[in-house]
């Protein structure tokens, strides 16, 4: 089998693929894409058995991460929680990955990493697993009621009720503004959990690459903003991808109740599931919180081809998780630490 790479961002036929591929999500989208490159320099790429002209019929679309501190590799996706190979026959995977394994070798690059949302029954060919994860989907074609039944009484019902007669403003969209008041929440939920916050920039630059495809749901009290979701659209599908609040009003219940706003918007318009992400196996309070939600959890493990001849590179998340001293640093500091090397991590 041939393989042919060509640019998403330019060739129309993988926006076409991704209208008929049933495992294809938010991830895999031009706008997603786009997005990485005007935000990180990312250089997206799509390896497919289809020759020029022809229609795709699969396609593994990878991005290069070069970095002077973390080395090169390709990644599959960066930021991503997941990206499914879009493929058609069980032989094609290992055909793709013995190519991408050789031109690793060749162009001497750290590692090629996939995320799938499937797990591959058979790994081989130098690809073996890397990480693990928990990860979340709530099946959202049940009657509403029914879907606010299996939610956890006192985590989610008694609070999603307490929001309701704290008469919570809520609005939802994706202006300027709304991006704005995300962002603010997000730095104050960032050096909470004294973790580096993604830059302003790459919101921005989802919204309009995305365009209605990415939803802020807001509430306010008092008109101060207190909570803030931040979702993806693709087909029947809607990703959680970031969460934000001031600590100060978590009693008054805006996480749950954005999170009902959520489920009840997104049946209304036609979704039939959520993806609630990713979880760190030592993250047992974000665990039971989706637990809790409803939502049904099962294994998500990361592959990845080593080089053996790559130099072992420097983890800067973890350099800077070991000082922590850094989140004490003034806002504008860690807006400015988050901006300079988060294009390291992906």
């Amino acid at each position: 089998m041939n393989i042919n790479i060509i640019n998403p961002l330019s060739d129309n036929r993988w926006a076409d693929l991704i209208l008929r591929h049933p495992r294809a999500s938010a991830f895999h989208q031009r706008g997603w894409l786009e997005a990485l490159a005007r935000t990180y320099g990312y250089e997206p790429v799509v390896l497919t058995s289809a020759s020029a002209g022809k229609p795709l019929s699969d396609g593994i679309v990878m991005c290069r991460v070069s970095s002077w501190i973390t080395g090169t590799r390709l990644v599959s996706l960066p930021f991503a929680d997941h990206c499914e190979p879009l493929l058609n026959e069980a032989r094609e995977p290992l055909e793709f990955v013995n190519w991408l394994r050789a031109e690793c070798d060749r162009r001497q690059w750290n590692y090629v990493e996939f995320r799938p949302l499937l797990t591959y029954k058979e790994v081989g060919h130098g690809l073996q697993p890397v990480s693990s994860y928990c990860f979340h989907e709530l099946d959202i074609t049940s009657p509403l009621e029914q879907i606010f039944r299996q939610m956890h009484k006192n985590s989610f019902r008694r609070k999603i009720r307490r929001a309701e007669r704290e008469r919570l403003s809520y609005e939802a969209g994706n202006s300027e503004q709304l991006v704005d008041e995300f962002f603010r929440l997000l730095l104050v939920t960032r050096r909470r959990h004294q973790l580096l916050p993604q830059p302003r920039v790459w919101f921005r630059n989802l919204v309009e690459c995305m365009g209605n495809n990415v939803q802020i749901r807001l509430v306010r009290q008092s008109g101060v903003p207190i909570a803030a979701i931040f979702t993806l659209r693709n087909g029947s599908s809607v990703v959680y991808k970031y969460g934000c609040s001031d600590a100060r009003f978590h009693c008054v219940g805006g996480i749950p109740f954005l999170f009902w706003k959520l489920i009840e918007e997104s049946k209304a318009s036609g979704a039939e599931k959520i993806d609630f992400g990713r979880s760190d196996w030592n993250n047992s309070g974000l665990i039971t919180f989706k637990d809790r939600l409803g939502a049904t959890r099962r294994l998500l493990t990361y592959y990845r081809y080593t080089n053996p001849e790559s130099r072992d590179a420097m983890t800067t998340l973890g350099f800077l998780r070991s000082w922590k001293s850094i989140f004490m640093l003034p806002e504008a500091v860690l807006c400015t630490a988050g901006r300079v090397l988060y294009r390291h991590i992906g």
